[in-house]
């Protein structure tokens, strides 16, 4: 054999340079693993949120709904007992406000219920998500 022929069946020397690992499957799989628990982190997070906040607002909305047709109903029991009765429940349900503006927004009964719901919609995508990207990691 010659000489050209016999460096093609040759083995190459066992010091040769590694290729840089940005180009390796082990950097893209690391790469992908690092931004899939990232998302990860960020939907399990909303979801704990949302199932944390949306029960409060829930519950906050029903029964700030609730309270004026309760006392409505004390001052009607109250009427036929005490008139001095029934003008402290009435002045009470007067001073139920119907809506506040907190920081430039206006919270109302039903917002809070609306925003109850939305977020526990919010949380069921949370959690969708973060199966999703746990099944991707």
């Amino acid at each position: 054999m010659d000489q050209t022929h016999r460096a093609e069946y040759s083995r190459p020397p066992l010091s040769t340079p590694r290729t840089d690992l940005s180009s390796s499957p082990f950097a893209l799989r690391l790469v992908r693993t690092g931004i899939w628990s990232v998302c990860f982190f960020i939907f399990y997070f909303v979801q704990q949120l949302a199932e944390l906040l949306a029960p409060l607002l829930l519950i906050a909305g029903v029964l700030w709904k609730a309270l004026p047709a309760v006392v409505g109903s004390l001052s009607h029991a109250a009427a036929s007992a005490d008139p001095q009765a029934r003008d402290a429940i009435g002045s009470v349900a007067s001073a139920i406000p119907s809506h506040i503006v907190i920081a430039g927004h206006d919270l109302t009964a039903g917002g809070l219920i609306w925003d109850g719901i939305l977020l526990m919609a919010l949380a069921a995508a949370g959690a969708t998500l973060a199966t999703v990207a746990g099944k991707n990691v």
